[in-house]
């Protein structure tokens, strides 16, 4: 099976095409403000508006209330939703909207449970746990953690980089992989080699 590539925390159109010029079948865009990668709406809805068809535009919230993400979809044309927060399932679903759920995964954390309690979600995101902090910490945790018999697809994150998203795909075999600091120049700012190493990692991961 193919991996999928998710290239998040674009700030800008050229990030954007460079991730898309790579072969990355959707970008994130961060609706969280305290995140180094928050991007506005305006800007937002300008990068959502040169993407080609066919690569997703997924937006990530992190505790939103529920007036914050129904501006966003006001505004700019996604195709699916993040919740990277402590967001129920009712919140989840409240929008009637496709979304993945974020779980930052620490020993005592049962994927199988959070599989079954968000049984909308068209898949999970695994991160890494830091206290205090909702994602983007470049960390990788445990991959022995994640059960084989998550019942959905899982999309892999923390710390993925190119030197080590082949070996994680090989040990894993997640649905897609999930990648921000480990393609970034500095915070913010997307390096065009690196997503494109990234992503022949990627592809090696699938030999």
């Amino acid at each position: 099976m193919r991996i999928r590539t998710k290239i998040c925390g674009i700030t800008c159109v050229e990030d954007a095409h460079a991730a898309v010029d790579s072969g990355a079948d959707a970008i994130g865009l961060v609706f969280y403000a305290k995140s180094p990668r928050h991007v506005s709406v305006e800007r937002a809805a300008e990068i959502v508006t040169n993407l080609p068809p066919f690569v997703t535009a997924v937006g990530l919230f992190v505790d939103a209330s529920p007036d914050e993400v129904r501006a966003v979809l006001d505004h700019v044309r996604l195709g699916l939703l993040q919740f990277h927060g402590d967001e129920s399932p009712e919140y989840c679903q409240g929008f009637d909207f496709p979304y993945i759920k974020a779980v930052r995964v620490r020993p005592q954390t049962n994927l199988v449970q959070y599989a079954a309690d968000f049984v909308s979600a068209r898949a999970l995101l695994l991160d890494a746990y830091q206290e205090g902090v909702a994602g983007g910490t470049g960390q990788v945790f445990d991959w022995d953690l994640i059960p084989r018999d998550i019942p959905k697809p899982v999309i892999l994150a923390g710390g993925l980089t190119a030197d080590n998203v082949g070996k994680a795909i090989q040990q894993v075999r997640p649905y897609a992989v999930d990648v921000s600091g480990g393609v970034e120049r500095e915070k913010g700012i997307k390096d065009a080699d690196k997503i494109a190493a990234f992503m022949r990692g990627v592809l090696d991961g699938q030999v």
